[in-house]
């Protein structure tokens, strides 16, 4: 069986991981500290290097790959510089996804609830987009603010309530081809606004199976 190490920052994350790989042996690491020490104020290099600490200690417990949730962690990596080894697959939650939204045409909006995360996401998937030869010009952020504290205090319910209302109100406007959620701990809103809307809302958990099975089920 494979053995996939999945590095969290919130442990909300985890059932969507288990849910995405079945029949592999997941081991959970879980560590919130980081993204509140970023808030605080602590240094950037230093947090890209705490990040890369804890990759190269996940790979040492002998897995076969890695899979980043948190998109802050993922910000923090250099995109020109190998996480761990290049014979270790490190994944990161939204590459997959970036995938299925350069392959859309017309206006998009990515939605977002952690503040911190936009830009480095925003410049990951430009920087994405031009290694495929794509145009990200017509995909736009958009951030529902003040409610990521809600799924860090472990009020998941009143956060999906409040991701989905604003995901529908967004769809109301009409002004956008085609919506997706950043973030995985937004599924579950994504799937609550897309039953009561009948549309598809792009999310980071269908293109990671698609990923993932490519990889580890051929």
């Amino acid at each position: 069986m494979v053995k996939i190490g999945c590095l969290h920052a919130h442990y909300s994350n985890i059932p969507y991981l288990e849910a995405a790989a079945e029949g592999m042996d997941l081991i959970h690491f879980v560590d919130p500290g980081l993204i509140n020490r970023v808030a605080a104020g602590m240094d950037l290099d230093k947090a890209k290097r705490k990040v890369h600490e804890q990759l190269h200690w996940i790979a040492g417990t002998g897995v076969e790959a890695i899979v980043i949730t948190c998109t802050q962690y993922i910000a923090l990596l250099d995109n020109e510089e190998e996480p761990v080894s290049s014979n270790l697959p490190v994944i990161a939650i939204d590459e997959p996804l970036f995938a299925s939204i350069c392959g859309n045409d017309g206006p998009q909006l990515f939605v977002f609830t952690n503040p911190a995360t936009v830009k480095g996401t925003m410049d990951r998937l430009a920087a994405y987009a031009r290694r495929h030869g794509r145009s990200g010009s017509l995909i736009q952020a958009h951030l529902i603010e003040n409610v990521f504290e809600l799924i860090m205090q472990g009020k998941k319910e009143q956060y999906d309530q409040a991701v989905a209302q604003e995901l529908k109100q967004l769809l109301a406007g009409g002004a956008y081809k085609s919506i997706s959620v950043a973030q995985l701990s937004m599924v579950d809103a994504a799937v609550l606004a897309e039953c009561e809307l009948a549309v598809t809302i792009g999310n980071p958990l269908q293109p990671l199976k698609e990923k993932l099975f490519s990889l580890y089920h051929k």
